[in-house]
């Protein structure tokens, strides 16, 4: 909560411009392309990330398709984590998040010109719901970021067990499913202390249709969780984390 609040303090004069220039962008209508709209926030998010005194390494961009229509896996360590990915994403990308946090200043304007989904974790209906429309804008063209452990580890760097209906609509869309690694994550904004943190994202090989067709998404479940967790531990292991 310290580094949110330095965060905003150290953007204050800025702010009010980007909100604007955002809740433009998502205002139907807009002439913007969905690119446009993502480098656009991509940009704020990199000055927020800097001033908050938070660096992030990141690998594997090249294992980002090319191709738009895909899904990326990351585990989930806290509110960090859609900034370090959309940091280092090149690539457009839309997310699923709880529908609680959807109403928040800013990650509504945010959510709106991302075309990003809320979900009400309690309703099955909902559920179902959003994995019609991922798969859906996924067909079409658009790359999600869905968070299959449902909710944040707290647990640091060991992760949750993945949801397997979370991939449903990776499955349907028949597109490549990117498993991410996220490290120390959680610090940013866990760690009650404004000292330089550092944050890592490791994008990793996509898991191409051919490569799961005929698998349950529960093996996938298990085969994405396994690699993240894999990626955490290799890295965790060779080197400290407070660089």
């Amino acid at each position: 909560m310290k580094r949110i609040i330095y965060m905003v303090f150290m953007n204050l004069f800025h702010a009010p411009v980007w909100l604007l220039k955002i809740a433009c962008m998502a205002r139907p209508g807009d002439n913007h392309t969905m690119q446009q709209r993502y480098d656009y926030i991509a940009e704020m998010t990199r000055r927020i990330i800097k001033r908050g005194r938070v660096t992030i390494k990141v690998t594997g961009v090249e294992h980002i398709p090319e191709k738009d229509g895909f899904m990326l896996f990351p585990n989930h360590q806290g509110l960090f984590d859609v900034l370090a990915l959309f940091s280092t994403c090149p690539k457009a990308l839309s997310v699923v998040i709880k529908k609680e946090a959807s109403g928040w200043i800013l990650v509504k304007q945010v959510l709106g010109a991302t075309g990003s989904l809320a979900m009400d974790r309690k309703d099955m209906k909902d559920q179902v719901r959003i994995i019609g429309e991922v798969t859906r804008l996924v067909k079409e063209g658009r790359n999600f970021v869905i968070f299959a452990e449902g909710h944040r580890s707290r647990k640091g760097n060991e992760i949750l067990d993945f949801k397997s209906g979370t991939f449903k609509s990776a499955v349907k869309a028949g597109c490549p499913i990117v498993p991410v690694a996220l490290i120390n994550s959680f610090r940013p904004f866990d760690m009650s202390s404004l000292k330089q943190e550092y944050v890592e994202v490791h994008y990793m090989e996509p898991i191409m249709p051919d490569q799961y067709m005929g698998m349950k998404t529960s093996e996938i479940a298990h085969l994405v969780h396994d690699r993240i967790q894999e990626e955490i531990n290799k890295n965790v292991a060779e080197k400290p984390l407070t660089m």
